[in-house]
């Protein structure tokens, strides 16, 4: 068994050569999940994350060579870089997507926050394509499922910032995010939730994807309740773009969707009113 001090070291040397986690051995990968899923575990369902520079990564979906491309770009010791879940299924590298990230989580605990999607929840709500999910056998599954449900389900800036997967949920503020259990209604809005052009609060689930539905008048609500300016957000791509008078953003950074590529940054000395206030890169 390898000590500690030399997976750390090899770790690092995967962030440096990404094409070395594709080599990574079995003990590697377990030890890898664990080391995570301890830090993880330690951070609760709210983040709260400053500094100078923020970095916000919508839906990777097995796309390494856009993951490994913004953390060389943009992880460092001054930056914080926040993924908004989907890390596996539908791209064709997912196991490497996951596993670089984990690396990276391991290597800069502090620095890098990869947020919940649906796509993590695979241990409590079942979902097709499922790729990454039915190619596991039955140890690294349970690995993975325990590991990735654990993982964060919002982050908060002091600029004026939210950052999730789906839709915020009905919450009286933002620290009862932490008293959200994994697997309730609360859960599902923030994982799997829907916005829809228009007024309206609870739209109803969608008949075909069973999505919960919400609209403006539920979003500029919770907002008011949640102290909050500007929603960053990922999971569904008939939304790209900015919505609601520019307060809420859907990012994608994945080629297994037909919308382009792009990241959001925040910058510390500027609060964030409205999309505009960011700095939208396409990769």
């Amino acid at each position: 068994m390898s000590s500690k001090g030399e997976m750390r070291q090899r770790f690092q040397e995967i962030l440096d050569h990404p094409r070395e986690v594709s080599f990574l051995s079995p003990e590697e990968v377990e030890h890898l999940i664990l080391e995570a899923g301890e830090i993880v575990k330690g951070e609760g369902n709210l983040l709260k994350v400053e500094a100078e520079k923020i970095v916000f990564v919508g839906d990777t979906h097995g796309d390494f060579a856009a993951t490994s491309s913004i953390i060389s770009r943009y992880l460092t010791p001054q930056n914080k870089v926040v993924f908004l879940g989907d890390y596996v299924d539908r791209g064709p590298n997912s196991e490497e997507n996951i596993n670089y990230l984990l690396a990276a989580k391991v290597t800069f605990p502090q620095n890098l926050f990869l947020l919940q999607g649906n796509h993590e929840g695979r241990s409590i709500v079942s979902f097709y394509p499922a790729d990454f999910w039915q190619g596991l056998d039955q140890d690294l599954y349970s690995l993975y499922s325990r590991l990735l449900i654990e993982l964060p389900l919002a982050a908060v800036t002091p600029q004026g910032i939210i950052a999730l997967h789906g839709v915020p949920p009905d919450v009286e503020g933002v620290e009862e995010i932490n008293r959200i259990q994994k697997g309730d209604e609360r859960w599902r809005q923030i994982t799997w939730g829907d916005f829809r052009e228009g007024g309206g609060w609870f739209l109803g689930d969608d008949m075909l994807t069973g999505r919960p539905q919400f609209g403006e008048d539920y979003f500029l609500a919770i907002m008011g309740k949640l102290k909050k300016r500007v929603l960053i957000r990922s999971h569904q791509p008939d939304a790209f773009g900015p919505m609601y008078e520019g307060r809420c953003l859907t990012l994608f950074t994945s080629s297994a969707y037909p919308v382009r590529r792009t990241i959001a940054i925040s910058w510390g000395d500027r609060e964030v009113n409205e999309v505009s206030d960011l700095e939208i890169v396409e990769l």
